[in-house]
């Protein structure tokens, strides 16, 4: 066994129950799923995970010491992050007010699944929280004395990339479901944008005010 029993156990479970518990990713998920549909949910869920495996390689590599040599590359990936989030939900609400939006669409005004999927990758990706979260929480689990600590990390990221798609990848199915019906109605399509829009832009702002 190439990691430590008990570590994985404990790993298992500390990150289910970070992942029922709801956080950027999560909402980020819900309002693509509201905005695009079952699929968007899903292939937003699925950029959320591609991020994760590359921040995964990036701390099983010990790139972050970027962050430390450099401190002001944490703040300019953490603005340019924040910006992001915040221009998706601009765009939505100019959407909602019938302006062309440079956001690509499908058929019906729904958010396409390539921008879901790119969007969700993006997000994550130029979240530096995310990566220094994944640096300081995934070494505690691994047992250097078993060696391999690459292979460790591994089965660790694969562990957690897994979760994110049976747990969120729910939540964004589940919101595609009630968004598609919510859609077929003109005044609550308005509001679906609104609040999904307001989920952005609230993100963002989140994300570009903490440290």
């Amino acid at each position: 066994m190439p990691i430590d029993s008990h570590l994985l156990v404990l790993f298992t479970l500390t990150t289910i129950v970070a992942m029922i518990t709801p956080g950027p990713d999560m909402l980020f998920i819900l309002g693509c799923g509201m905005r695009g549909g079952p699929r968007a949910g899903l292939l937003a869920t699925a950029g959320v995970a591609t991020s994760e495996a590359v921040h995964v390689a990036v701390a099983a590599a010990g790139l972050a010491a970027l962050f430390q040599a450099v401190p002001v590359a944490f703040t300019v990936v953490r603005i340019v992050g924040a910006a992001y989030l915040i221009y998706l939900g601009v765009q939505m609400l100019r959407n909602r007010k019938g302006l062309d939006s440079e956001m690509p669409v499908e058929a019906g005004g729904r958010m396409s699944g390539r921008r879901a999927f790119t969007s969700g990758l993006l997000t994550n990706l130029l979240n530096p929280k995310m990566v220094t979260f994944t640096i300081a929480f995934l070494p505690q689990f691994i047992n250097p004395q078993l060696g391999q600590v690459w292979l460790q990390f591994a089965i660790l990221g694969a562990i957690l990339i897994a979760l994110e798609f049976v747990v969120d990848g729910a939540v964004g199915v589940l919101a595609g479901r009630i968004g598609g019906w919510l859609r077929r109605r003109a005044a609550a399509r308005r509001r679906v944008d609104i609040a999904t829009g307001g989920i952005f832009i609230g993100l963002g702002v989140r994300l570009a005010v903490e440290r």
